[in-house]
């Protein structure tokens, strides 16, 4: 390059030139231009955002230090007809006891502070930095998870917005979320921090029905909140977060990891010390939450299953279809004044209350099954926590009896608790004991309207309920369900889509499951020969089902439990198998759910989710949700009264004949498990469905019981109910057709020799072939046929000589193990069904 002063001077006159200065000013207007457009832009988005803004602000409630003060109103559930007070939402946890901030400690006061807003005595109801941060780790994570409200915003989300958060849209969370803000930013100018601290402090729901701090004081370590240590205000503020998740007394490990870093924001931010923080993390807090939760005794009368149920779905209803939060639906439920409209039918709840109460129902024979929690602290002021799971392995391993939780009396029983505790105790050890005894065998019946879903009447024990929130056996145990199953696994979808009809024929003769164990019938190793599915269904035929349900294929029966009849305990890895078309599955089903899917049936096909309420209203009157039951076709009309026809055979002539009501005709079916662990009925009337499951809580098989006691529990309840009702036969719908069957073939009847009977057929199904005859061979008894589709059988025996003890992992909804009952009865699957005199065709 040329840097001389010749060509220095020719460059330099080149850039003063008129055409170059000319372009260079043109280049600055356009950038000017392109410059007053983007701030006029900007300016223009600003005042926008602004305006539309200051439109949701404008928009928000006007409130007061009022308005964020707890408060508490008594929620009222009523009977179906709107006025019948059936019970009050209130027990020993939804109690809320106020305190001021004086009387709460300073340490509960800074380990709410530290874990939930560090910054709470710095910002002005606002944590700017604290949504900088959340929005920075959302944008590194991906994951928008980390929260950014301060406690005054979630004081004023908990108190003021649970009437107005329907959020179904992005503009309505937006919206809420901006007037939670400015009300925060509000409501900080008209209240000092302590004041907001100790509303917020009364407000939170901290788990076991209890709200605000006094109440998890009194709940989880029995005494006032004011004489907490740092170690358990620790573990109460870890609560907070979720409830559910870090409840101390069903997952204390979850609270644990919890309280550690609790502890730590604490001494991070000053509030404590290092010695502080080793010896609160030392403290075997736990130990005492659960000698204390032993101890613990409902101050408030007992609720029903039905109220129980009732709570659980409110609450669950207003999370999902309302968008309260945990605190929000919970608050609203135990102290928002709500007025719950149930559809509890009060006469039927009686009577079916009164009805599995009575004695004279069961076997005579009644045996008390053992429930109980003890506390042993040592001299050292050491403890050590036992339940009826220990108690059954130490008794286990002494007798060898896997039912050893199930004693002749209540005497005896007793004996056995005293065995076990000076088994475990010492000189100088002291004893705290809760023990429950019920009555044996259990039951649980539910009650519906097969026409809207509305759940009528609910029972989910036998005796005397000394607890709220206990174990509900029809809604919360999960049970084998035995031949009940066959309706809706196998001939449910034969006649619905595999065009088969009450008159297909199905040989009954040896038969295997694929992995060549033999299927056997509940009436011995003889086999019938050519049987109908009428009369499979009426005499319960466990060799023709599984060869039925082997040709539709397990995979359709499975869809028809779990989609169209709506059962949602089983599970898609292991209950496709031969086996589940007899009630062999891996968990159970729910009285509630098996009867929802026969009332299905009952209702022309139609399945209707079954509901516990059908209105809610707010404190001051106004209708606040209205539950509406969703449906969809699970099988067709035809089907359904061909189902119905055939299971009246079951009750008329089958294996429910103790079920027969004088007042009104009955369909149904009958389920027995292995060993007669397990006992259902399901079955319907022109009005109603109901089913009754009884067994025992530790699945003691009752093979030497009676086999139809749970059929006369059942007719005695529905006799009483349908009383007042007119009598009415079921209707066929007009399309059916009725043909003259052969009963060997399957076929037209022919002549004189075939035993002729009338059948029901669906449209464009009936036979139009005549029965040829009837020379029928003799079943083959060496012949086996088998499913080559790679299944495995996962039926299995309970009592198969297993050499260890039946554990026990059931708990009612507080976490409370209740009653020894276990919530899956596995391996009671094969129907045996002891029917009397098969009918004639």
């Amino acid at each position: 390059m040329n840097y001389g002063k010749k060509k220095a001077s020719k460059r330099q006159k080149n850039i003063t030139s008129k055409a170059a200065m000319k372009k260079k000013r043109a280049g600055v207007r356009l950038f000017k231009a392109m410059l007053l457009t983007c701030l006029v832009a900007i300016v223009l988005c600003v005042a926008g955002g602004g305006l539309f803004i200051k439109k949701m602000i404008d928009d928000a409630p006007d409130i007061t230090p009022e308005d964020v003060k707890p408060s508490k109103f008594t929620t009222q559930a009523l009977a179906d007809d709107e006025t019948t007070v059936l019970d009050t939402f209130v027990d020993a946890g939804a109690n809320r006891v106020y305190k001021s901030i004086d009387e709460i400690p300073k340490d509960l006061q800074n380990a709410f502070v530290a874990i939930e807003d560090s910054r709470f005595y710095e910002h002005n109801g606002i944590d700017l930095k604290g949504i900088v941060r959340a929005g920075l780790k959302g944008i590194i994570s991906g994951h928008f998870s980390e929260g950014a409200s301060t406690l005054t915003q979630q004081l004023i989300k908990n108190n003021v917005f649970p009437n107005f958060v329907n959020e179904d849209t992005f503009f309505d969370r937006v919206e809420r979320k901006l007037q939670e803000q400015y009300l925060a930013l509000e409501i900080e100018k008209q209240m000092t921090k302590s004041k907001i601290l100790e509303n917020y402090l009364n407000t939170i729901n901290l788990g076991q029905n209890t709200l605000g701090v006094q109440a998890a004081s009194k709940r989880y370590f029995g005494k006032d909140v004011s004489e907490l240590t740092l170690s358990e205000c620790a573990t109460i503020a870890a609560i907070t977060q979720n409830p559910g998740k870090y409840n101390p007394v069903t997952n204390p490990d979850k609270n644990a990891e919890r309280r550690e870093k609790v502890l730590n924001d604490m001494k991070e931010q000053g509030y404590i010390n290092q010695t502080q923080y080793d010896e609160a993390l030392a403290d075997p807090v736990y130990e005492r939450i659960q000698a204390t939760n032993a101890q613990y005794e409902d101050s408030t009368s007992v609720s029903s299953y039905f109220i129980d149920a009732v709570a659980d779905e409110v609450i669950e209803d207003l999370v999902n279809e309302m968008g309260y939060t945990e605190t929000q639906a919970y608050n609203a439920v135990y102290s928002g004044g709500l007025s719950i409209i149930t559809t509890q039918n009060v006469e039927m709840q009686k009577i079916c209350e009164e009805e599995l109460s009575d004695d004279s129902n069961y076997p005579s024979n009644i045996e008390w099954g053992i429930s109980c929690a003890i506390t042993v602290t040592h001299p050292d002021g050491t403890q050590d926590n036992y339940d009826h799971n220990t108690m059954r392995n130490y008794l286990y391993e002494k007798t060898g009896d896997k039912y050893c939780l199930t004693q002749s009396t209540q005497e005896e029983a007793n004996a056995k608790v005293e065995e076990y505790i000076a088994a475990i105790t010492s000189e100088g050890d002291t004893v705290d004991k809760r023990v429950k005894l019920s009555p044996q065998p259990q039951a649980s019946i539910v009650v519906m309207d097969q026409y809207t879903g509305h759940v009528k009447a609910m029972v989910g024990g036998r005796g005397e309920k000394t607890e709220s929130r206990s174990l509900n056996r029809a809604t919360q145990s999960y049970k084998q369900p035995g031949s009940c199953f066959k309706i809706l696994s196998t001939y449910a979808p034969a006649l619905d889509v595999h065009g088969d009809t009450l008159a297909t024929v199905i040989e009954d003769s040896p038969f295997s499951y694929s992995n060549g164990r033999e299927v056997k019938n509940w009436w011995g190793s003889n086999y019938k020969g050519n049987m109908t599915i009428r009369e499979c269904i009426e005499q319960s035929a466990n060799v023709c089902t599984v060869k039925k349900f082997t040709e539709i294929t397990p995979a359709l029966g499975f869809k028809y439990l779990t989609e169209n009849f709506n059962l949602t305990t089983l599970d898609s890895k292991s209950d496709i198998v031969q086996a589940a078309c007899l009630g062999g599955i891996s968990k159970g089903v729910y009285n509630i759910e098996m009867t929802a899917a026969y009332a299905a049936i009952a209702n022309g096909g139609v399945y209707t989710e079954p509901v516990l309420y059908t209105k809610i209203y707010d404190h001051d009157g106004n209708l606040l949700f209205e539950k509406t039951p969703k449906t969809h076709t699970a099988i067709k009309e035809t089907t359904a009264a061909l189902l119905t026809n055939a299971m009246e055979g079951v009750i008329t002539n089958g294996t429910g004949t103790a079920a027969r009501m004088s007042n009104m005709p009955v369909a149904g079916k009958t389920g027995t498990t292995t060993d007669s662990v397990d006992l259902w009925l399901s079955a319907y009337t022109p009005y109603l469905t109901a089913s009754v499951w009884t067994g025992y809580d530790d699945n003691k098989p009752m093979e030497g019981l009676s086999q139809s006691f749970h059929m006369k529990i059942w007719k005695n309840v529905m006799e009483r109910i349908h009383e007042g009702y007119e009598y009415k036969d079921f209707e066929m719908p007009s399309s059916i057709e009725k043909k003259t069957i052969c009963a060997k073939t399957g076929k037209l009847a022919s002549s004189e020799a075939c035993s002729a009977y009338t059948e029901y057929f669906a449209p464009g199904t009936a036979p139009t072939q005549s029965c040829p005859g009837h020379v029928v061979e003799k079943p083959d008894t060496d012949a086996n046929s088998s499913d080559t589709s790679g299944e495995t059988d996962d039926t299995t025996d309970n009592n198969s000589g297993t050499t260890t003890p039946p554990s026990d992992n059931s708990s009612d909804s507080s976490g409370n193990t209740s009653g020894g009952d276990s919530s899956s009865n596995s391996g009671s699957n094969s129907d045996s069904e002891t029917p009397p005199t098969p009918p004639t065709p």
